[in-house]
């Protein structure tokens, strides 16, 4: 190979490419055709050297050619998904504006007002950031999300049953958000170097990090943030294109463990609020725990199509801003409304979804997906609990429940989501095309 002609016709090409980071990718792939015609060309009697000229040549004018392929390969915005956050942020100030808080209402949507300004910051960092510097960090963020909750197990504060909180100077935040954005940036990055776990002592490990934090979670208690945990990161297990052979341990491994874990929750913590909770759902007759149950169905039988207004007179939750912000936009607005947020809800986790395929990244596949679970489990559980059809636990909606370390939290996680997207043009694949 000539190199010298062909490294100074992919210059030509690569001048035209704005993004620099698409230029390795290019080089790469321009590469790979003018080696491919130039050993055509030296199969048809010509010297090595006519050949890569007759390969440059057929590749056509490199500056037209970079214009075409600078089109190809740049930093794209995912519009639709940024569209669809405006929307559901807009709609986080209704709760806001019509329930009756110990505080006046203005004083909410004031700091409402300061954590979007900070959660689009955070956004447009990560938006602009290389998410895949992250991946090699994953101990790091594992380890930082296991300290962090130890700390708080025994430093923290206790509020509402639950001991989550820690006081950085006037503020108190829930660290639960933050940790689990640590575990889900670790296995992530975990999962993309899953096949060099072949060994059963690495095996081992991977299924003590597993229940790690479960057990941490539910020593606080935060039983719901445990099973966010777990469906994220079952999710992002079931894309890694982990060998069929390991995954199958895994697996059966984890069931016998969880099990195990099961068993041992319900005979040691049978006695538990928590536990108490879970029963009750189970026993319609069980007036005082499902007391707010049998009131969200009579504030959902009233709401009608058209809804009873925002400032309507209804002895509501005082949480309806928080956990209940979804049966109280539908009593307030209606069922027409309650419909068009469920819709906007599924079309932002299923554009999600889809952008998880559009990159041939591996990590950065697998970070959209377990974003993807992040947002879908809480948005389902939520909705479904003010329908009664899933046990009471405290979740809040995605964007639209107040409280600020969860929605940065979720800011982040849409920013890295978003990320991925804008590089999927101009990054090189790590995805195995016919993995099996």
């Amino acid at each position: 190979m000539n190199s010298s002609k062909f490294e100074e016709f992919l210059n030509k090409v690569t001048s035209k490419v704005k993004s620099k980071q698409a230029h390795s990718l290019i080089k790469k792939e321009l590469t790979h055709h003018l080696q491919e015609l130039s050993h055509s060309f030296q199969k048809s009697d010509s010297t090595k050297e006519e050949a890569d000229e007759k390969a440059i040549e057929e590749m056509g004018n490199p500056f037209i050619l970079g214009e075409n392929l600078n089109h190809l390969h740049k930093p794209k915005i995912d519009w639709v998904l940024t569209s669809l956050f405006v929307i559901i942020g807009a709609i986080s100030f209704l709760p806001l504006i019509g329930t009756t808080h110990s505080l006046p209402n203005y004083h909410f949507i004031g700091r409402q007002v300061i954590w979007y300004f900070l959660a689009v910051l955070v956004i447009i960092g990560f938006l602009f950031f290389d998410y895949r510097k992250l991946r090699n960090f994953w101990m790091g963020f594992y380890v930082s999300g296991v300290g962090i909750l130890l700390y708080t197990t025994v430093f923290g504060y206790m509020m509402n049953g639950a001991q989550r909180w820690l006081s950085i100077g006037a503020i108190i935040i829930d660290v639960t958000p933050l940790s689990l954005c640590l575990f889900f940036l670790a296995w992530a990055g975990l999962f993309s170097k899953i096949n060099t776990f072949n060994s059963w002592p690495k095996q081992m490990i991977v299924i003590g990090l597993f229940w790690m934090p479960i057990i941490l979670y539910m020593a606080l208690p935060h039983f719901m943030m445990s099973v966010i945990y777990f469906f994220c990161v079952v999710a992002m297990f079931a894309f890694s294109q982990v060998h069929k052979r390991l995954a199958l341990k895994l697996v059966v491994a984890n069931m016998i463990i969880g099990l195990g874990f099961l068993m041992t929750l319900i005979i040691n913590f049978h006695n538990s609020y928590v536990f108490t909770r879970l029963t009750a759902f189970f026993n319609p007759h069980d007036a005082e725990f499902n007391f707010v149950v049998d009131k969200m169905r009579d504030v959902l039988s009233q709401a009608g199509w058209f809804g009873n207004g925002l400032f309507n007179d209804k002895d509501f939750f005082t949480s309806a801003h928080t956990d209940f912000a979804f049966p109280y936009l539908v009593y307030s607005l209606g069922w027409i409304f309650g419909i068009a947020l469920c819709g906007i809800l599924l079309l932002f986790i299923l554009r999600i979804s889809k952008n998880a395929f559009k990159t041939k990244d591996l990590y950065g596949r697998t970070l959209v997906i377990g974003g993807a679970a992040l947002f879908a489990v809480p948005a389902c559980w939520n909705i479904l609990m003010g329908f009664g059809i899933v046990p009471l636990m405290g979740v809040s909606l995605p964007f639209i429940s107040y409280g600020g370390s969860m929605l940065l939290c979720y800011s982040a996680i849409l920013g890295l989501i978003l990320s991925v997207f804008r590089q999927k043009d101009i990054i090189e694949p790590t995805i195995e095309e016919n993995f099996n």
